[in-house]
């Protein structure tokens, strides 16, 4: 099996949580943020709704300058599935003609001809598109519960569901 079908099952196994993660973002608290430093809540889930394809895109180049972090604001809740639905398109689109040889090659952060991070391209996608992932989706799940928004089902019961009774 290549390397690459991997990624793409835990991609597709993970979109479906992070769907039911991102249905539960409040529209009318999207400017809301835990503390002064944090991103709102609606910057928050259009990065999470983002990542997979924002990554791949950056995957399927071999080097790149450091990338500028801004973050999109939404501006009603209803646009964040549909990012969800365009990022994991895009990352499967891209992901998908990866062979183990390209996933094995070095892809690179450069800055003024040095490099800045140099990675094979898997530890990028297994680091970043994944993990990263993952770290804020598990923000995204605190977060909202300050609101008393209810915390579905991740890997196993959350406080409000319980997907085995």
């Amino acid at each position: 099996m290549p390397m690459i079908d991997a990624f793409l099952q835990e991609l597709e196994h993970e979109a479906h949580t992070t769907r039911r993660v991102l249905e539960r973002v409040p529209d009318n608290q999207l400017g809301w943020r835990p503390h002064k430093k944090a991103r709102t809540l609606g910057e928050l889930a259009l990065h999470v709704a983002g990542t997979p394809g924002a990554v791949a895109k950056l995957a399927v180049q071999s080097e790149i300058p450091p990338p500028d972090f801004t973050d999109p604001v939404p501006t009603s809740a209803s646009e964040l599935i549909p990012a969800l639905d365009e990022s994991v398109a895009t990352a499967r689109q891209l992901l998908g003609k990866m062979d183990d040889a390209t996933l094995n090659g070095m892809w690179r952060v450069k800055r003024n001809g040095q490099d800045v991070m140099a990675i094979p391209r898997a530890a990028l996608l297994r680091s970043i598109m994944l993990n990263h992932w993952y770290h804020h989706r598990g923000q995204l799940s605190v977060d909202p519960r300050q609101l008393s928004v209810t915390v579905p089902s991740i890997y196993g019961p959350s406080a409000d569901e319980n997907p085995f009774t």
